[in-house]
């Protein structure tokens, strides 16, 4: 799952390169964490879903909760070189890991 900050009114290119940061370095710290995780999503046509928050803090608190349950994550922080002030918070990418977890946390949240 990626979850991205509706609040910022990114353009859709900017939108996507955040989606592409938070699923690549999320996929890293599984790689670390939970390599069987990893495994099992590359042979199961490696699942994305790109889901909305309108806040930081509600991507903050799902950032603790996906922590809570043991699931990697990667919280994303732009650069600030093109439409963000740097530091700014843009994304989460969680997983991959099993969608009953994953479930549990983000099940609640509309697309993007």
């Amino acid at each position: 799952m990626i979850v991205v900050r509706r609040d910022l009114k990114m353009s859709r290119g900017k939108t996507c390169a955040q989606v592409a940061h938070a699923s690549v370095s999320s996929l890293e710290e599984a790689r670390k964490l939970k390599p069987e995780w990893v495994e099992i999503w590359f042979q199961q046509c490696q699942k994305k879903v790109v889901l909305g928050v309108q806040s930081v803090e509600e991507l903050r608190n799902l950032e603790r909760e996906v922590k809570k349950l043991g699931i990697p994550c990667y919280l994303v922080c732009d650069a600030g070189l093109t439409e963000l002030e740097p530091g700014t918070i843009t994304a989460l990418g969680i997983g991959p890991a099993p969608s009953s977890l994953i479930d549990k946390v983000t099940g609640h949240l509309k697309l993007l």
